[in-house]
């Protein structure tokens, strides 16, 4: 198993379809194949280690994904958004690296592997590694996930089928080279034949226009971006993307009111849920079209709430619910997400596999299981807020606020209090003005009192990292300085 497998297959079945569009630049899959070889000349003849991209989107991502592929060595894309001295941290732990940084060298990169090169034949080690991706370090320095080519090589097998899109079909790619979707995205469009169009720099209005022009059918989007492309169509009766034909979330908790009214705006487009992590090579359960129209439609509490569930596992995945001392949870009880397949890597460079005995991942991502099988997100599992000895999940408090037309996002964290240990805290971002005592009765009405808010906070926005992940630790020093 080798990523440079899919390529080839795709270069052989439809070598003459466009691949990649990225500004004016645009590739077929025979000039992606005959690029990756290039630079897999160029990446050998280096004597570095590692290829590593420093760069926003463009088509050095896959050509770099693939000729390191065929140059026997992992590919490392680094977080352009960190400092000088973040970033030199990392480039020591993966040295010798070729480094490609910035316009400048991405130009040189890329006239280089389009003068061609004769590189060997790539290995074929499913144990290899493919990709080195560095988590945020939210909690200590950062990991660096690894992912070999069994398990990406897996992902796409048995998620995808080969050559499945049309001729007309585009996927929209709107996340950084450095997240694993961005990754999971070029790997899977390249198998299915999809034209890839490339946006480097997010922002809803330029998503809007770009999928316009290029009449893409297929996109992925994290629930941020989600949320401000709805926000810039406030008022309009569709998105007016005719030919959008499939738009898949994932990254975060998606907002039930959010999903609802992206479905309304975007009425012929087929949603999906995607929830996976660096560690699994990405998705490992998903919500399909059919079971958000279902829950939409649903006149129980239970079928509305699958809408913001991340659906069920891939036929290829398990994946259990486990307490604090490992052992499974029954239905509806919350616990550690913990996942076992073929994709899963759950190993970090220098540490070795983070596995169970019997192969399990501990995902470190609270949720839970109802009857049917669908799963639940409740925050990571050190979020969770301890009042006076009773676990309070803040997603569960989050969710019923968000139910208040007013609220238009909130972060629930605990923060210290004398009497309880730690009291209930909550920053909200508000449409419209609200008393903070609607808010406290609409948490008891749902819930019970000991999940109401003691402080109410309102802030513009709440903090997120570029990939819509909730900077849940800048919210909770903030409500923690709070008096």
């Amino acid at each position: 198993m080798n990523v440079m497998m899919l390529l080839e297959m795709a270069h052989a079945g439809y070598g003459d379809r466009v691949a990649l569009v990225s500004g004016d630049e645009r590739f077929t899959y025979g000039e992606l194949f005959a690029a990756a070889a290039g630079a897999g000349s160029l990446l050998r003849e280096s004597g570095a280690k590692h290829a590593a991209l420093l760069d926003v989107s463009s088509p050095a991502l896959p050509v770099m994904l693939f000729a390191s592929g065929w140059a026997g060595m992992p590919f490392v894309p680094l977080n352009y958004r960190l400092t000088g001295d973040e970033l030199d941290a990392l480039l020591a732990r993966v040295e010798p690296a070729h480094l490609v940084r910035g316009e400048e060298d991405r130009e040189r990169f890329l006239s280089r592997a389009r003068a061609g090169g004769d590189p060997e034949e790539w290995g074929m080690d499913p144990e290899e590694i493919a990709v080195l991706l560095f988590t945020s370090g939210t909690t200590g320095a950062p990991k660096a996930a690894v992912l070999r080519h069994k398990h990406l090589v897996s992902y796409i097998l048995g998620s995808v089928e080969f050559g499945a899109a049309g001729e007309d079909e585009a996927t929209l790619v709107s996340v950084p080279p450095y997240h694993i979707a961005g990754i999971a995205a070029t790997l899977s469009s390249i198998y299915a034949g999809r034209r890839i169009v490339q946006l480097p720099s997010f922002d809803p209005e330029g998503w809007l226009e770009l999928a316009r022009r290029e009449r893409v059918t297929h996109a992925f989007v994290v629930p941020t971006m989600l949320s401000r492309i709805v926000d810039v169509l406030e008022g309009a009766g569709s998105a007016e993307l005719p030919a959008l034909r499939a738009l898949a979330y994932g990254g975060g908790k998606m907002p039930q009111p959010v999903i609802e009214r992206a479905m309304k705006l975007f009425p012929e487009t087929d949603f999906t849920n995607a929830y996976g992590l660096t560690e699994t090579s990405s998705t490992i359960s998903v919500l399909t079209p059919e079971d958000h129209r279902a829950a939409a439609a649903g006149e129980e509490p239970q079928e509305r709430r699958r809408l913001v569930s991340v659906g069920r596992p891939l036929p290829t995945v398990e994946v259990e619910i486990r307490d604090a001392e490992g052992a499974p949870v029954p239905a509806g009880e919350r616990g550690e997400i913990h996942v076992r397949g073929e994709q899963v890597s759950g190993e970090y460079l220098g540490r070795g596999p983070a596995l169970t005995d019997d192969g399990w991942f501990p995902t470190r991502d609270a949720g839970s299981l109802d009857e049917e099988g669908y799963l639940f997100l409740e925050g990571r599992s050190d979020d969770v807020i301890v009042r006076g000895g009773e676990n309070m999940s803040p997603g569960e408090i989050e969710d019923v606020l968000l139910e208040h037309p007013a609220v238009a996002d909130c972060a629930v964290v605990g923060v210290p209090d004398e009497e309880w240990g730690e009291a209930v805290a909550a920053a909200v971002v508000a449409r419209e003005p609200v008393e903070p005592e609607a808010l406290r009765a609409l948490v008891k009405e749902r819930l019970r009192s000991s999940r109401v808010p003691q402080r109410i906070v309102f802030r513009d926005e709440l903090p997120y990292n570029e990939t819509g992940k909730l900077l849940r630790r800048v919210v909770r020093a903030d409500l923690a300085g709070e008096a």
